[in-house]
Parts: C-alpha cells; sequence; structure tokens
C-alpha cells in the first residue's frame, strides 16, 4: 500500500458501530464509512435513502467521535420503494429515536430528494451517498441533480455497484462515471463504489483512492474482512435473540427463580 495510507493509524476505523440492523445490506461497509469521514473532514454530508440508519449513523457516530464541524442530512420518505420494499412507520421512529443524540449538527429530512433540492445550498455538500431506487434513470437522475451540490471536494458513494439483478442499474451508471473521476469500488457488502468528484480533494481522501488502485485486492481484502466481522456480530446477536425468543415459557420461569434465589 501507499506509505501515505496506513488504516493502523486511523482512530475512526476501529469505532464499534451503535447503530446495526440484520436486516440492512450496509453494515459490511461501515468501517469505511467511519474511516471516510476521518479522511475527508467533510463539511457537510447528505445521504439520499437512508431506511434503517446504519449507514447514517456510521457518519453521525464518526463525526461526533472526532468532533468535526460537520454538518449532515438524511433524505428518505421512510416508506420504502420498490427495491428497498415497503415498511411502515415503525423505521423512521427506530432512527429517530436514535438519532436524538446527533441532533446538534443531524437533520432527518422526511422527503423526496428532489423535495430536499431546496434544503441544500449549492456547491455546499462534500460527501454524497446515493442509496435510493436503483433503476439506471434513477440513479442518474439522482446523481444529475445532485451534482451542482457538491464542492470541489466533493466525494460521492453509490452502493450496490456490482448488484445486475432486479433491474438494479447503479452497476451500468457506475461503468460510465468511473471511466471520467478517480474512484475506487468495493465488490464485498452489494458493493460500494467511492467516486472523487472533486477537482480539490482533500490530501488523505486522494491518497487513499491512490493506494486502494496500486494494490486494489489487499484493500478489498482488508475492508471485507473487517466489514464482515461487523455482519457476522450483528448475525450473531439476532440469533441469540431468536433463541432467547424460542425458549419455552417454563424453561424462562425456571432462570427468573434461579436468579432470585442467588440474589441476582
Amino acid at each position: 500500500m501507499n506509505e501515505d495510507f496506513n488504516p493502523l493509524n486511523s482512530r475512526a476505523l476501529w469505532l464499534t458501530p451503535e447503530r446495526l440492523h440484520i436486516e440492512s445490506t450496509w453494515s459490511e461497509h461501515v468501517p469505511f464509512a467511519m474511516l471516510l469521514v476521518e479522511l475527508h473532514r467533510p463539511r457537510a454530508i447528505v445521504e439520499l435513502g437512508t431506511h434503517w440508519g446504519i449507514s447514517y449513523g456510521a457518519w453521525c457516530q464518526a463525526v461526533a467521535a472526532l468532533k468535526l464541524d460537520t454538518r449532515c442530512y438524511a433524505v428518505d420518505t421512510w416508506a420504502g420503494d420498490e427495491h428497498a420494499g415497503k415498511y411502515d412507520d415503525t423505521v423512521y421512529k427506530s432512527l429517530q429515536q436514535h438519532h436524538h443524540k446527533y441532533e446538534s449538527f443531524s437533520k432527518l429530512l422526511r422527503m423526496t430528494f428532489d423535495q430536499a433540492l431546496a434544503q441544500i445550498p449549492d456547491h455546499s455538500v462534500d460527501l454524497l451517498h446515493i442509496d435510493g431506487l436503483h433503476y439506471y434513470e434513477a440513479v442518474k437522475h439522482d446523481f444529475d441533480t445532485w451534482l451542482p451540490k457538491m464542492t470541489d471536494r466533493g466525494v460521492i458513494l453509490f452502493h450496490d455497484t456490482v448488484v445486475t439483478a432486479r433491474g438494479f442499474g447503479v452497476h451500468t451508471l457506475w461503468a460510465e462515471l468511473s471511466a471520467k473521476y478517480p474512484n475506487f469500488n468495493f465488490e464485498h457488502g452489494y458493493g460500494l463504489g467511492v467516486l472523487g468528484i472533486g477537482s480539490n480533494l482533500p490530501a488523505p481522501t486522494a491518497q487513499f483512492l491512490v493506494a486502494a488502485n496500486r494494490q486494489p485486492q489487499i484493500m478489498r481484502q482488508l475492508f471485507a474482512a473487517l466489514g464482515g466481522r461487523i455482519r457476522q456480530g450483528v448475525e450473531r446477536e439476532h440469533d441469540a435473540r431468536q433463541a432467547q425468543v424460542k425458549r419455552p415459557l417454563w424453561h424462562r420461569g425456571l432462570r427468573k427463580i434461579k436468579n432470585t434465589i442467588k440474589g441476582r
């Protein structure tokens, strides 16, 4: 790897995520999300498509841990779509409860991506994450309409860059854009494309892209391993909870009696 980029020097990369969910496909990218906040030190982060808030929770947690002067905006209707599926208000309420501690620098904008354009000034966004409807026309529309919001330090992330089923077209747009801008594409966790569109990228971000492209296999293996560890932890916790729920009532009652006798 490039000697100017050493993941062992990162503080954010090793943070324990506070927001995870078994149904999210984003947990495997949380370590990179936190590292990118540390490298890029964005003045404003916008996420288009938040759902459970796993990626957004990672941005906010890293901003808070690093004490950065960053504004964060999550944009979603929290009603679902053809690719995420439809869901009820419990998803938004769950995120809202977790989000309270970040309200000094973060906002949840419950609206469409196009409606949110009026809320964000042009040339103000350093980091944009696009993860909405995944048809080619939809994701290209999101890119085109939000591009004027980006600064000359701008980085745009695209999730699901390696998915070709169910009409997903992110991979097609990624092929077009990656031929024009500095980039790196992670292939685990359904793919995460990192696109450096700004003409004045911060040195640490530019150094990461150089290092990643010099030894792509090593970089992909590193973050796949880190993300896999997070995903395995989520699955173990989920399985443990499911096992607890499935235990017979008499077994749970017996344990409660034993704990009472022990004075616990």
